[in-house]
């Protein structure tokens, strides 16, 4: 009996020590937070498991531990209908919210998901709960779009993906089949979604071609550059993998070797990239950049993704972000801009709104989006 405890209570410890991580004291429901970092961790890690034993690559077995536990087929309801279709070869799921008496045509946006360019999808069950939300309470037509992902294609094809579906959509017979207005239409996204969806929005700008252009832009915790991976908030994401780069590159990337001094072809977009001057000081706080001397040129000689605007938004050109982009740049770009800033929040709470993911800030966010939407578009 005694050393069955003496096990318990081991196994406790082992337990509490592999699911707690430092966090900050404002972050919302912090064990809740652990718990599902413990989760996703462990995935990770199966997934790793099997990609060493030769089995499968691991992007595609932590996808598939994702969608097990979250796909939601295209249910209605007396508000919504919901309908699985593909816009010109691309899968999109379309949520169709009921038109305002007043208003016979709607408003819509285009919503890509996000998941570092390799994971999630339309169909599971967090963007399926967000985008039914959003198509309820603006009244409106959603589109998300099932782009393919890493690493059964690599950039720019994830790209190609969002602009050819909204290329569709954007049709005027399309727009009329779906009873959406032309003139109210943006494009959204978060994490990885968010930096499609601004890419989106600069293609589309420069495009003279297109007769019905988007109307509003909202990002959320968007990816944006690739230029400093030493920023405060900076999450490690699937660069090397969306690039299908070199490995080998990662750790000198992440200490920023890729763009140090003597690399001149990022020399002239350091200047887009200030973060010390681009957030406000309660975020930068301490935090200083991360400058090399000297670091390894063949980086981005054999990566050259890493400085293409299409991957990295925030480096654009100033008459590029005139019709989009992110705060201070936008601004400075005659760009009228709102920021919205969860102190306690989190890199993808804004899809955690049900139980038992549940978090208050994810319902905060999620409510705040839908409402700047509701006002804007």
């Amino acid at each position: 009996m005694r050393s069955s405890c003496v096990l318990l209570t081991a196994l406790v410890a082992l337990a509490a020590y592999y699911i707690y991580i430092p966090l900050p004291s404002s972050v919302s429901d912090p064990w809740k937070l652990m718990l599902l970092d413990a989760t996703f961790r462990s995935a990770q890690q199966v997934s790793n498991l099997i990609h060493y034993l030769g089995l499968s690559h691991h992007l595609l077995v932590l996808n598939f531990i994702i969608i097990s536990f979250g796909k939601k087929s295209a249910w209605s309801s007396a508000q919504v209908k919901v309908t699985d279709t593909d816009f010109d070869g691309v899968e999109v799921r379309v949520f169709e919210g009921s038109a305002k008496p007043e208003e016979p045509l709607k408003r819509s946006v285009v919503y890509i998901h996000g998941g570092g360019w390799a994971l999630a999808s339309a169909k599971i069950r967090y963007y399926d709960e967000l985008c039914k939300a959003m198509a309820e309470e603006l009244n409106a037509v959603i589109v998300s779009i099932e782009y393919r992902l890493v690493p059964k294609v690599y950039f720019p094809e994830q790209i190609h993906d969002v602009i050819r579906a909204t290329k569709y959509f954007l049709q005027p017979e399309v727009l009329h089949k779906y009873s959406v207005d032309p003139g109210r239409i943006g494009v959204s996204g978060d994490s990885a979604g968010g930096n499609l969806a601004a890419a989106l929005g600069q293609q589309f700008n420069q495009d003279a071609n297109l007769k019905n252009k988007l109307k509003v832009q909202a990002l959320i915790y968007p990816v944006l550059q690739a230029l400093d991976f030493n920023t405060p908030s900076y999450q490690q994401n699937y660069w090397v993998d969306y690039f299908h780069g070199n490995y080998d590159f990662v750790q000198a990337m992440v200490v920023n070797n890729h763009t140090s001094l003597d690399v001149e072809e990022a020399a002239a977009l350091r200047a887009h990239l200030n973060w010390t001057s681009l957030l406000p000081a309660s975020i930068t706080k301490n935090y200083k950049p991360v400058m090399q001397t000297t670091g390894n040129t063949r980086i981005v000689q054999e990566i050259p993704q890493l400085l293409d605007a299409r991957s990295a938004p925030l480096i654009a050109d100033q008459k590029v972000l005139r019709w989009n982009h992110v705060c201070k740049r936008l601004e400075s770009a005659g760009v009228e801009v709102t920021l919205d800033h969860f102190e306690d929040g989190f890199h993808g709470c804004m899809i955690f709104t049900s139980w038992p993911t549940n978090f208050s800030v994810g319902i905060r966010t999620r409510n705040s989006y839908i409402k700047w939407l509701d006002q804007n578009l």
